[in-house]
């Protein structure tokens, strides 16, 4: 997952809108999903409404860009696609200026990224609404968020799993207490450096990690080497599908260090007083998404090379969000 976490990423917003084709769409493309209402939409209180969605370019965003047309869509409404948009800058300002109407956004990227602040809210629920507050105006609405939590975290897999049973990261601190040379990591170099990252998780925690056991490495080469077990911990993304695909066992921030990444809808603030039922026709979706949800959907495109786009459209029917015309 490439999500820019902090301001230092800024520069993106000269790079303003640069839009990659997604889903086999060029960009601007109506989306022509032959969808009916199912459990949202009924009624198509959309209908009339020509709603532009986009997202960032990575798989998740990809899916929940999808995800969001096809349940306008359902509702009665003509949906243009602008996913893929390069860097989280780019989507942020389509919604803001109203080049685009909707998209999915996570809490702390706006937060700290978008709104400039350096210490995340502890607190999911708070971190939303002090988003949403601040948001207010910048011309941008947030919807409820779902629990879907794409922040950092260290993983395992199975064998070092039942060797230490390490199941938090409170635990992953004693035992680097107690046996030092049992806690290797394979981090990102962003992460090995950053405040909210292992220094941050170390002074938390009361770690205090060798530098030597420490290696650094790309992020998907962290997935299969965690995998293989060359190093005891990985660090990960929670919504990643390689989590899942890999049976890689997730410890828990018991001390809530991480900053929280819910994904949410975002809308544009005219868009959302002239169409109002966008909340009603997003609510169940999003009350829908957690990490179990994103892992499985984004390893079906990182894992078995699936379609983005269809992976959404396919898990909206199977919930019986959307029917099939």
């Amino acid at each position: 997952m490439r999500r820019a976490r902090t301001g230092v990423r800024l520069f993106l917003a000269g790079v303003l809108l640069a839009v990659a084709p997604a889903c086999g769409l060029t960009s601007g493309s109506p989306m022509v999903d032959d969808v009916e209402p199912g459990s949202v939409g009924a009624g198509k209180p959309l209908e009339g409404a020509k709603l532009t969605v986009t997202s960032k370019e990575f798989t998740e965003q990809l899916i929940l860009g999808a995800i969001m047309g096809i349940a306008f869509q359902a509702a009665g409404a003509e949906v243009i696609d602008r996913t893929g948009i390069q860097g989280s800058v780019g989507s942020r300002e389509a919604v803001v200026n109203g080049d685009a109407d909707a998209g999915f956004e996570y809490t702390g990227t706006a937060w700290i990224t978008y709104q400039g602040n350096s210490e995340p809210i502890p607190d999911p629920r708070e971190q939303w609404l002090a988003v949403r507050d601040a948001d207010v105006k910048e011309g941008v609405t947030w919807l409820e968020p779902s629990e879907l939590n794409n922040t950092y975290a260290l993983a395992m897999n199975q064998a070092n799993f039942e060797r230490y049973r390490t199941r938090t990261l409170s635990d992953v601190a004693g035992l680097a207490k107690s046996d030092p040379a049992a806690v290797t990591l394979c981090v990102e170099g962003e992460f090995a450096n950053r405040a909210d990252g292992l220094p941050g998780m170390e002074k938390t925690y009361g770690m205090d990690i060798p530098a030597g056991n420490v290696t650094q490495m790309d992020t998907g080469i962290i997935y299969t080497q965690t995998a293989k077990g060359a190093c005891t911990y990985g660090e990960v993304f929670t919504t990643d599908g390689r989590i899942k695909s890999m049976n890689l066992v997730v410890m828990e921030d018991d001390r809530k260090f991480f900053p929280n990444y819910n994904a949410a809808p975002t809308v544009n603030s005219g868009t959302f007083e002239k169409w109002p039922a966008i909340a009603e026709v997003l609510a169940p979706v999003t009350e829908r998404l957690d990490n179990e949800v994103a892992q499985t959907l984004n390893a079906k495109v990182d894992v078995d090379g699936e379609d983005p786009h269809q992976v959404a459209l396919d898990w909206m029917v199977e919930e019986g969000f959307v029917e099939e015309g």
